[in-house]
């Protein structure tokens, strides 16, 4: 006797309309987003207050090769040049204009711009920490400094590791904040899918993550309602494209191999929140690099070069004079 057949019934598809609902709901959202991108009016936020800039301190240009990089300086001529390497996003002006006016009472400070940064040249095509460093160099070739202290933060701090690294002759003694001999040392593949996603999305409007960055430090205090007008106009100051090449710098880089073989008076300043670079990656470096010393900032995130300035102030003068 053949077996009987059994046909499988169907289930109601309950959840059929509202999915194809979603689906459409979330395409017209989409299409109109990009409808008023391409086509819709530039509109800014509305500011509180009358508006300043933070910082009075004009630059000038200088070329390194063929190309023209910006630097500022504050401080006495004669005073020892201390130079200051700002990390991905944001320029030298808009990483430390908190930390300038103390520094520049005792040191030559000089803030120079990365390329694809403030008023650097926009430099095409992919680039590597190591470039950042050599750049760097240049610059401070032009200016004539032949020896300097350094402090680097975050992507500068991977940058001030390789200046250290490959002229320990002109480094006198580094500082570190906020950054890492490995920083992306978990989940890669999904950070580096992050970065392809971030950098399609600003290429038809870098205003999304603006406004997400911009909101946040203003309403934590970070910066100051006064400072909003610049500080909004500096961060749209940015190639979609050559953005994220920078950050897929910060992304690539290990200097596990041979940062311990830095031969320079070291400080480590460890933002203990850190949200950007993890911590146990700061302090995996200042084992390496066998630092000197290593100076925590409790309660401080990746932010904390503009929330907590008088703390690296403060660390950075003591290293200074008692080294």
């Amino acid at each position: 006797m053949a077996a009987p057949l059994y046909l499988p019934l169907e289930r109601p598809k309950l959840y059929a309309a509202p999915v194809r609902l979603l689906r459409r709901l979330l395409g017209a959202v989409g299409l109109g987003w990009v409808l008023w991108r391409l086509f819709g009016p530039e509109v800014e936020p509305t500011y509180e207050g009358e508006q300043e800039r933070p910082l009075y301190l004009p630059g000038r240009t200088v070329l390194v090769g063929e190309q023209e990089f910006f630097v500022r300086e504050a401080g006495p001529e004669s005073a020892p040049p201390l130079v200051l390497i700002h990390g991905w996003g944001f320029d030298g002006e808009m990483t430390y204009y908190k930390l300038i006016p103390t520094l520049a009472e005792r040191f030559r400070v000089i803030v120079p711009d990365h390329r694809n940064h403030g008023k650097s040249d926009r430099i095409r095509g992919p680039v590597e920490v190591a470039d950042l460093a050599l750049e760097t160099i240049g610059v401070l070739d032009a200016l004539g400094h032949d020896e300097f202290d350094v402090f680097g933060y975050s992507l500068g701090g991977m940058a001030a590791q390789v200046l250290a690294y490959q002229y320990p002759e002109r480094v006198r003694r580094l500082i570190l904040g906020g950054t890492a001999a490995y920083p992306v040392d978990r989940f890669r593949f999904p950070a580096r899918v992050a970065f392809w996603i971030a950098r399609a999305t600003a290429r038809l409007s870098k205003k999304e993550v603006v406004i997400l960055t911009y909101r946040l430090l203003l309403r934590s205090g970070v910066i100051e309602t006064r400072h909003a007008r610049w500080f909004w106009a500096a961060m749209l100051n940015r190639d979609p494209t050559l953005y994220y090449e920078s950050g897929k710098a910060a992304w690539r880089f290990d200097s596990r191999p041979w940062v311990g073989r830095i031969d320079v008076p070291t400080m480590m300043i460890i933002p203990i929140n850190d949200q950007i670079v993890p911590t146990r990656t700061q302090h995996e470096l200042a084992n390496l690099i066998g630092a000197d010393r290593v100076v925590e900032i409790p309660g401080a995130g990746h932010e904390s070069v503009l929330s907590h300035p008088e703390e690296y102030v403060a660390a950075i003068e003591s290293f200074l004079s008692d080294v």
